[in-house]
């Protein structure tokens, strides 16, 4: 038998006590809560993945397609290598960039989902510009903050929301005022998260002009496309943004508009000003991937290269993706109409929404309802059904603020 007493350390001479205890993730604790509530009637809108009417996160019908395709044909599980599968990328890359997309100034690779890509393109920029500095709106995803950071770089935040839950864009170029010349602004694409409020085509140009007059690398985080106003429409941001500016770096999720959450599917592209940059910025992606996941997970991937090869199976997605989208824009109109106060959910875009509570009252909606979501005020509107609307208003309507 071991004596374990041998395998101490000295006091003060492991590794591992210098390390601080981690606060567990707050959204994670909140699932744990809403699955050991009993009540039948409760509400679940704190995870951010999609539902039907049924409460389900179903298998798209065009995915379990093209899984069949893969199990019958797929000859290999051989490593594709550091980029992915370069199949993916490019058909992808139709439907983000458009016209865009066969431009030798944009080069990319897979990634594991959005996250990867964001933390990818963050240790780019630390490459490239040790310490740069990151502007990012407030509020935005909680994760966007952490994967910048622990990049190394500098993390300066700009207001985004004025008291009226639209974008105060004045109060935002104020800000950015104080911006340099390679500093970097993070930019949601479509469908903010967790505010569901984007910017206007006007404002979106007038950014896009202060990246190109100030030397700002726009990077664009694009996790819903499809979700807002259909695949064009959401795409039309970032390709202005793109057509304006010399450099920049795009993010991209699988995970919602496919379906494929636990799948971690995703691309980072970069833009360079010309051909070569574009290559040597490429060439560092590729080297960075390396050294942190090796190659990426090829299933998901795989999935969505089946779907868009294939003309029936895309028409088969995008036929799901807006009936999610239809479902999703029903729900904020019914929110919208259930309460004066919620109006305004209306013509904000995607899955989320910010309500103007405090943390308290969602605790108390929490107790007293069974409505579960982020302590911030987040709601994944797809967690509602146009059935459950009105019980989570009432719920609700007590904790707003006077009009």
């Amino acid at each position: 038998m071991t004596d374990t007493t041998l395998l101490a350390p000295a006091p003060g001479r492991s590794l591992f006590g210098a390390l601080d205890r981690q606060a567990p993730d707050a959204l994670l604790g909140l699932i744990a809560q809403y699955r050991a509530d009993p009540r039948a009637d409760k509400i679940d809108l704190g995870v951010g993945v999609y539902r039907d009417e049924a409460g389900a996160t179903p298998v798209m019908r065009a995915v379990k397609a093209a899984e069949a395709v893969l199990l019958a044909e797929q000859g290999s599980k051989s490593y594709l290598g550091p980029e992915g599968d370069t199949g993916f990328v490019d058909l992808l890359a139709a439907i983000v960039f458009g016209p865009l997309a066969g431009s030798d100034r944009i080069a990319g690779v897979q990634t594991p989902g959005g996250t990867g890509a964001l933390r990818l393109g963050a240790d780019l920029i630390a490459r490239a510009r040790p310490g740069a500095t990151v502007w990012i709106g407030d509020p935005t995803w909680p994760n966007h903050a952490p994967i910048f950071r622990e990049a190394g770089l500098t993390l300066a935040p700009h207001r985004f929301l004025d008291g009226a839950g639209a974008v105060d864009f004045d109060a935002m170029l104020t800000d950015l005022a104080a911006a340099q010349a390679g500093d970097v602004l993070l930019l949601h694409g479509c469908c903010h998260n967790p505010t569901g409020v984007d910017f206007s085509a006007d404002q979106w140009a007038a950014i896009a002009d202060l990246c190109a007059a100030r030397g700002l690398l726009p990077f664009i985080d694009l996790a819903y496309q499809g979700l807002g106003d259909g695949l064009e429409a959401d795409a039309a941001a970032t390709r202005q943004m793109l057509a304006a500016v010399p450099d920049a770096l795009v993010a991209y999720s699988c995970d919602k508009n496919f379906g494929l959450y636990r799948e971690r599917v995703g691309a980072l592209w970069v833009q360079g000003a010309n051909a070569a940059l574009s290559a040597l910025a490429f060439s560092n992606i590729v080297a960075l991937a390396r050294g942190i996941w090796s190659m990426p997970p090829d299933h998901g991937a795989a999935i969505v290269r089946t779907i868009l090869e294939r003309p029936a199976m895309r028409a088969q997605w995008t036929s799901e993706l807006d009936q999610m989208r239809t479902r999703i824009n029903a729900l904020r109109a019914g929110l919208a109409t259930a309460h004066p106060q919620l109006a305004a959910i209306a013509g904000q875009r995607g899955m989320f929404a910010m309500l103007p509570v405090t943390p308290a009252a969602v605790g108390a909606m929490r107790a007293d309802h069974g409505i579960y979501m982020a302590g911030n005020g987040r709601i994944n509107i797809a967690g509602l059904r146009l059935d459950t609307i009105p019980a989570f208003v009432a719920g609700l309507v007590p904790h707003l603020p006077s009009a």
